[in-house]
């Protein structure tokens, strides 16, 4: 089968096509037929070595497809079935995946598997951010970075639909357009305005209640003196690079803040958690209220151009790679 594989960490040129042998699932794995393969930002992360993993490995953590093969003691799925699934294990960049029977999901009626694989990663992360880490409330402001992007527009979206106002910080007025139809009320240049200052305009100087950020580094400033006195500043991810440390007391002085780096994989730990989370996006998507986005889609052999569009902001939506 054709794979992305990295025998060691770097720039998108590290990745290789490769030809390695079709997996056999184990005990209680299925084996994925990949028709289509999510393009996320913590692909970057494993493949530049931010988060290490041992070498070589084969890149991607989401994709959706049909069941070739179960393993033994499999009872939730069989040959034919279609799923999704966006929480690991690693080795998504490829025709054939190995994965867990309790980190896949069904597929409902209605949902394809290029919108499952553009969706799962993403709408799950959303799922736990919007409704367990940060439960937001209906007229609570939220501030949302990257709004454009894969997961920052189904936090929008999604945010939107449990009644909060929502500010979006986007790079471009291109995506300020997006960003507005995907349900952000307000939209800010982070390169041209001062986030800080725009989010206390709109909100009558309160702040926000809450800054879902995936920037990491460029942003972390910017989300913490945009919160309201006891906000939370949620950082969940690293596009521009790790965020920097910050003293407790730095917390208080500036209006006794909270401050979380949660991971997606502390939040969906059981079958249940997992089942849930997905029912929980399946559920906004196909009301209508998420609508997701497929910006771009590449050839899995051409992994590399994709990786290179991502990091250099080009990309809107979801991404996805078809093997």
């Amino acid at each position: 089968m054709l794979a992305i594989q990295i025998s060691q960490t770097g720039g998108p040129e590290v990745m290789q096509a490769v030809d390695l042998p079709v997996p056999k699932p184990g005990p209680s794995q299925i084996l994925v037929r990949n028709e289509a393969v999510g393009l996320n930002f913590i692909d970057t992360y494993m493949r530049s070595g931010l988060y290490p993993a041992p070498l070589p490995f084969v890149l991607g953590s989401e994709g959706a497809g049909v069941v070739e093969a179960a393993g033994d003691g499999v009872t939730r799925f069989q040959p034919g079935d279609r799923v999704g699934y966006g929480s690991g294990p690693l080795g998504a960049y490829a025709e054939f995946h190995v994965v867990s029977e309790d980190r896949a999901a069904h597929l409902p009626d209605g949902i394809s598997t290029r919108t499952a694989a553009a969706a799962m990663l993403k709408g799950m992360t959303a799922e736990y951010l919007l409704r367990r880490c940060y439960p937001l409330q209906p007229g609570e402001t939220a501030l949302i970075w990257a709004a454009s992007g894969g997961t920052g527009s189904i936090l929008s979206q999604w945010a939107k639909a449990i009644g909060a106002l929502v500010i979006g910080c986007v790079g471009s007025p291109a995506k300020a357009e997006l960003a507005q139809a995907h349900g952000c009320d307000h939209v800010i240049l982070y390169k041209t305005e001062d986030v800080a200052a725009r989010v206390r305009e709109i909100t009558g100087g309160v702040g926000a209640q809450v800054s879902y950020d995936g920037v990491g580094k460029a942003s972390f400033d910017a989300s913490l003196k945009s919160l309201a006195r006891r906000g939370m500043l949620v950082s969940f991810g690293n596009a521009s690079g790790p965020a920097p440390t910050v003293e407790p007391l730095a917390l208080m002085r500036s209006g006794s803040l909270y401050l979380t780096r949660p991971t997606m994989a502390d939040y969906v730990t059981t079958r249940k958690e997992h089942d849930d989370s997905a029912a929980a996006l399946f559920e906004v998507i196909q009301s209508g209220a998420v609508k997701i986005e497929i910006g771009a889609e590449f050839p899995l052999r051409d992994a590399c151009k994709a990786h290179e569009a991502l990091q250099a902001g080009e990309t809107v939506g979801s991404t996805l790679l078809i093997p």
